[in-house]
């Protein structure tokens, strides 16, 4: 991509960002064959303006893949704004509103996605948890997720598909996260099973805050269907800068074998050592700390979908 009329710390920051980038091994998709996904809790995105060299950086990352996840959004858009310039022209975004109090944490999230890879297909809209008639007679949940899931149609090649993000909040312990992950895998199971639902091909992902894919909370969320790619099942790296916590997830119904492709993994910006922060800022003495408000505490998670089955598809119809 084009960065434009940069200072020459940026460019040498970018030119180490692209070897670890490079390190990754993305593999390049291929228009209306594959595309490639991921989630990035951007740290605070917005509650306080980066560096100007911060908006490259994140720009730069997000370029990597035709369809990223932003969990964290600000209420304020104007960070967000100056990475949708950078992208530019081929690029969009759909995102949600915030909750204005302590427990949604003004956050929104937001897909942003190449359209020349991926279309947008209308629907836009927050999960509302299942609710029940109380004795008033009025319909309430009887548990919430704090901060709403948010779903958006998209296309690509021949596959139609839903994503849904989510934000689980942190909570007092492990058991007060159980409650939405349940609610979240009883309420996507629901809908899919619904014969009005919009598209019963569904990709999860997000920050789900689970500290590791044997816990209690990754059994939660995957209890009703939900599976890992299968690139993604054999990961041993986390998400966050340690990469010792799985926080955060792309999961799927497994309704093709071949959706998911053999290639996913995580996009390490920051190489485990604290001295590289140097090579993104130099001279500014930031601690790893400052450095997760420029960039993140999360690495961005990603994997690649194959969206022309539709050879397969027309061999299991003549198979019967």
């Amino acid at each position: 991509m084009r960065h434009g009329d940069i200072d020459i710390d940026t460019a040498n920051g970018l030119k180490f960002l692209r070897k670890r980038i490079k390190a990754t091994n993305i593999p390049s998709s291929c228009l209306d064959e594959t595309i490639n996904i991921a989630t990035w809790n951007i740290r605070e995105f917005g509650k306080k303006n980066r560096e100007e060299a911060s908006i490259h950086y994140i720009a730069e990352i997000i370029n990597q893949f035709d369809l990223v996840a932003i969990t964290e959004l600000r209420d304020n858009l104007e960070d967000l704004k100056r990475v949708m310039h950078l992208l530019g022209r081929y690029w969009d975004v759909v995102y949600s509103d915030y909750i204005d109090d302590p427990g949604g944490n003004k956050e929104r999230m937001a897909f942003v996605f190449d359209k020349r890879a991926v279309v947008f297909t209308g629907l836009a809209a927050e999960l509302d948890p299942s609710r029940v008639k109380t004795e008033s007679g009025e319909y309430l949940s009887k548990i919430n997720w704090w901060r709403s899931p948010y779903m958006v149609s998209f296309s690509s090649g021949s596959f139609d598909f839903v994503m849904i993000m989510a934000h689980i909040r942190w909570g007092r312990s492990t058991r007060s996260r159980l409650g939405p992950l349940n609610l979240l895998a009883d309420w996507i199971n629901q809908r899919r099973e619904s014969s009005f639902a919009v598209d019963k091909d569904i990709i999860l992902l997000g920050d789900f805050n689970i500290t590791s894919k044997r816990s209690s909370l990754f059994k939660a969320v995957t209890s009703k269907g939900l599976r890992l790619p299968n690139a993604l099942s054999k990961r041993k790296i986390g998400t966050n800068l340690s990469q010792a916590r799985f926080y955060d997830q792309i999961l799927h119904y497994p309704t093709h074998p071949e959706r998911f492709t053999e290639n996913a993994g995580v996009l390490d910006f920051y190489g485990g050592d604290e001295a590289n922060i140097e090579q993104y800022f130099p001279g500014k003495g930031l601690s790893k700390t400052k450095f997760t408000y420029q960039l993140s505490d999360h690495l961005p998670l990603w994997a690649q979908v194959n969206v022309d089955l539709e050879e397969d598809e027309l061999n299991q119809i003549l198979r019967g």
